[in-house]
């Protein structure tokens, strides 16, 4: 007997369910970019629309505190995603065209740990190593610990692709006198660019919104755009406070189209 294909969406209930948490999920988001138009000094009192925020965030007292984070913040985020993408992508080629080998298993899971760990873990114990090894926390630090925090997370984007092409290709390739590295430079990578262009997106967005990891390996005197937002807010929350943080939420809303429209464009040759 044909076993019915399961549909979630007849069930009663889902759509009311889908929109509390698409309320739940975005509302906040919301409040916070139209309060970020708000002329009034206060957040609680609406007085008209206006872009003094978005000035201030680049002139204001404290532009030259936000400036300086954001570029740790979108420097750090570049270097750490171009090392754990290119990380990701030898560790996928060695886990999925090298066929069986002996702690495969382990390797994945070595590779996947990051993200089952509580992060609060992860921060501490990085904060542990650099300390036994005698780092001075600052930028590097930061860098080191985005790099590795990052590799699965552009791993499970490049593996997923990679999975997707089929062998015969690079196959093909060394049948017509090809090395095993032109198969892989002029056939496999060509193909699993798209992965690779969404690893490193989703690396690079991971890594410019990370707050916990940072904020125990920083050190004094560096910050990045959520430290210094934390840092800010802690004095009282600020409109220009809301005016960044709709900037970075702009910033990642225009990133996951990119990673989007890619692979869209892949799907459809």
């Amino acid at each position: 007997m044909r076993r019915a294909k399961l549909d979630i969406k007849s069930y009663p209930g889902f759509f009311a369910i889908t929109l509390v948490c698409l309320l739940i999920l975005y509302a906040p988001l919301l409040v916070v970019t139209v309060y970020s138009l708000n002329d009034s000094n206060s957040i609680t009192n609406w007085e008209g629309v206006s872009l003094r925020w978005y000035v201030d965030v680049f002139s204001g007292p404290e532009s030259q505190k936000f400036k300086a984070a954001a570029w740790n913040s979108f420097t750090i985020a570049i270097i750490a995603a171009t090392v754990a993408t290119t990380i990701a992508t030898l560790a996928a080629t060695a886990m999925i065209r090298s066929g069986a080998f002996k702690l495969r298993s382990l390797s994945f899971g070595l590779i996947s740990l990051p993200l089952m760990v509580p992060e609060i873990v992860l921060a501490v114990a990085t904060l542990i190593f650099f300390n036994s090894v005698g780092f001075t926390r600052g930028y590097g630090t930061i860098l080191i610990a985005h790099i590795a925090f990052c590799i699965p997370f552009a791993y499970l984007p490049i593996a997923a692709r990679m999975q997707g092409i089929d062998a015969s290709y690079e196959q093909a390739a060394q049948d017509l006198y090809a090395t095993k590295r032109q198969a892989f430079t002029r056939i496999l990578l060509p193909m699993m660019m798209p992965g690779v262009i969404s690893g490193f997106l989703l690396a690079f967005i991971v890594s410019l919104d990370d707050f916990i990891i940072t904020n125990f390996v920083k050190g004094a005197g560096i910050e990045t755009l959520p430290t210094a937002i934390f840092g800010s807010v802690k004095q009282g929350i600020k409109p220009n406070i809301m005016a960044i943080s709709t900037l970075l939420l702009g910033v990642s809303i225009l990133l996951v189209t990119i990673s989007y429209v890619v692979s869209k464009s892949e799907k459809t040759k």
